[in-house]
């Protein structure tokens, strides 16, 4: 009988490069962790530390740096870092090369309470401790602090965040009872009677209105209330 020799090479040939696969396998997956990278994306990063996540992996997981690949729990390693409330999200993965990658987004604060107890207000309304790297610039809520009157403060700062001139200028909002609130103003000795959540736009948009006429005719300072409480009207209360 004939042997195909071709046929004997091409299965050798197989195995071979079969075993290097598997070897080179074994051999990444084995090779310890290199490096280790923190990066924060997005803006306003001031509220945790590459060097707090470092001691925060520590802590809960042990030494990382030259544990092998494949003793490594990435989804885990996310879980711990997501533990820390001033990180939003967290995303971990390794290189080729063997750095291990965090990339980090933190929560923003929109605004700082006032109460019994303080913490911020984050961008999706929930409670945000207090950091100690860095004190936000929020506006800071007063007055009768609530379950419903934080929801309401929340859409209040909403508005706010998307309209320049009130983001600018807006530095207190004080709750007077849950559908009453007020603001204070940075440049301005006068209180804004918002009264409650209900058509902002419009009483805002009324509100600058008003404003921009007082600006011009130096008028601002001859008030120390002025109320949008009533139906499409700006009711002002001089000194």
């Amino acid at each position: 009988m004939k042997i195909n020799w071709n046929y004997i090479k091409f299965i050798c040939l197989i195995i071979c490069i079969t075993g290097l696969y598997a070897f080179s396998g074994h051999r990444s997956d084995s090779r310890g962790v290199q490096e280790i990278s923190v990066k924060f994306i997005g803006e306003n990063n001031l509220y945790l530390t590459k060097s707090m996540v470092n001691k925060l992996l520590i802590q809960n997981y042990g030494i990382i740096k030259n544990v092998p690949k494949e003793k490594l729990d990435l989804d885990t390693i996310e879980k711990v870092i997501e533990t820390n409330e001033m990180v939003k999200s967290a995303q971990v993965y390794l290189t080729i090369d063997g750095e291990l990658t965090s990339k980090i987004l933190q929560r923003q604060p929109i605004g700082r309470v006032e109460g019994k107890t303080k913490f911020y207000l984050d961008e999706e309304g929930k409670n945000m401790p207090l950091s100690r790297n860095h004190s936000a610039r929020v506006p800071i809520i007063t007055g009768n602090i609530t379950g419903k009157s934080l929801e309401d403060v929340y859409v209040i700062l909403e508005y706010i965040n998307k309209d320049d001139f009130l983001r600018k200028n807006v530095i207190g909002i004080h709750i007077e009872h849950e559908d009453n609130y007020q603001l204070k103003f940075r440049m301005e000795n006068f209180v804004v009677n918002l009264g409650d959540v209900d058509k902002l736009e419009q009483k805002f948009n009324n509100f600058k209105a008003f404003y921009t006429k007082a600006a011009k005719d130096k008028t601002l300072e001859n008030y120390n209330i002025v109320s949008l409480e009533f139906n499409n009207q700006v009711v002002c209360t001089k000194i």
